[in-house]
């Protein structure tokens, strides 16, 4: 037997055939999967299928003789260190809101002393009804911990929340409830995290921006989240989904930006990801501007609020670690420094924007520079400087 052990309730929908892939991860990463397919739950993905990835017997029945002898569902509700249901449907979590216990996995639910973490999926309409959000609001008052719903496109056609979390952040909200605090060292610490870029209207159509896809900023907080860290993320105009665990406030321009992020303070940490235009047009005409025989229109530029300085002022409200980003072209390091002391932050990450697939894509180097020295980091997926970031934010405050 595996010394960690999830007991995997597995949903009636379209995002069941996920599963399989998280009890991948699951038995590569050395942790005992013990699955519950229910009867839905079948129509998607096969007993079979279930339990050659798990190694383990695939349960379904409430009333089978063999099992209920021994007491099954009481033995199975405590026979793991986390019950896992994915995907958690609206059906599923109505029941155990509820406290129904009519199936083997809501009698399950019910009998187990052990944590829960769900899953959700649903259609995005199903998922925003009142019912499914009293039901949310009265299983996280009972405890149950959620990874996800995403936002996206859906089997049904239709899009919004309502998708399944991927696997990987299952598994990694799974292994961070398997490792207690250990693996959870922000539990109780405020984050926040502002990602993107900035937009600045000119007219009804055109817009002053950059190439900023949003992708360390997300990467950021969602390691944050999984450190245990309530995360506040500011975004601006990105196409990208929510990160587990996470509340996003999309904002479009640099001065709601600021507010969004004076609203959020209190925080134990600030980290300054977005990308946020220096310079606006002191006037956004309100209808399209059109060529004419006097050539272009006269645009007079005025300077944005800087709000990575503004959350560094020495104030009750400063956090304890402000972190900013340098995207620069030349002089990195140099550059870097100078903001560092211009701006008056505790931490500078710096990066070179000219590399390839740097901005706008999936890989980042950086550095990271403070008061008292450089440290260069290889360059990597955004993923993994996301989460290398959050552990060293976790260390940080953890020693202040």
């Amino acid at each position: 037997m595996s010394e960690r052990r999830v007991l995997l309730i597995v949903g009636g929908g379209i995002a069941a055939y996920k599963t399989l892939e998280l009890t991948r991860l699951l038995r590569k990463a050395g942790v005992g999967v013990r699955p519950i397919l229910t009867k839905a739950g079948a129509e998607f993905v096969t007993p079979l299928s279930l339990s050659a990835l798990s190694e383990d017997k695939v349960y379904s029945e409430l009333f089978s003789l063999t099992d209920e002898a021994e007491m099954g569902h009481i033995e199975l509700s405590r026979s793991a260190d986390l019950v896992v249901v994915a995907p958690a449907t609206a059906d599923l979590m109505a029941k155990a809101a509820g406290g129904h216990a009519n199936d083997l996995a809501s009698t399950t639910i019910l009998a187990t002393d052990k944590p829960v973490l769900m899953a959700p999926a649903m259609n995005v309409r199903m998922w925003h009804h009142p019912a499914t959000q009293r039901n949310l609001a009265t299983l996280r008052g009972d405890g149950v911990s959620f990874v996800g719903p995403d936002e996206g496109a859906m089997a049904c056609g239709e899009f919004g929340l309502g998708r399944m979390a991927e696997p990987p952040a299952i598994f990694d909200a799974i292994m961070a409830m398997l490792e207690g605090p250990a693996g959870r060292p922000l539990v109780g610490k405020k984050v926040l995290v502002t990602a993107g870029p900035t937009a600045e209207p000119l007219d009804p159509v055109r817009l002053l921006t950059n190439r900023s896809s949003g992708r360390q900023g997300f990467a950021i907080a969602a390691s944050l989240a999984a450190l245990g860290a309530e995360v506040t993320l500011v975004a601006g105009p990105v196409s990208l989904p929510t990160p587990p665990g996470v509340k996003r406030v999309d904002v479009e321009s640099a001065r709601e930006m600021l507010a969004a992020s004076q609203a959020a303070l209190p925080v134990d940490a600030a980290v300054c990801v977005a990308a946020v235009a220096d310079w606006r047009p002191d006037e956004a005409f309100g209808v399209k501007l059109k060529k004419g025989k006097d050539g272009p229109p006269q645009l007079r530029l005025v300077e944005n609020p800087d709000i990575l300085a503004t959350l560094a002022v020495d104030n009750p409200q400063r956090p304890r670690l402000v972190v900013g980003f340098a995207a620069e072209t030349n002089d990195v390091l140099e550059h870097a420094r100078a903001k560092l002391a211009r701006k008056g932050c505790d931490w500078i990450i710096a990066n070179d924007v000219t590399e390839p697939g740097v901005m706008g894509g999936s890989e980042n180097a950086v550095m990271l520079v403070t008061k008292t020295g450089v440290e260069r980091w290889e360059r990597e997926a955004k993923e993994s400087v996301g989460a290398k970031l959050a552990a060293r934010i976790a260390e940080a405050l953890i020693q202040s």
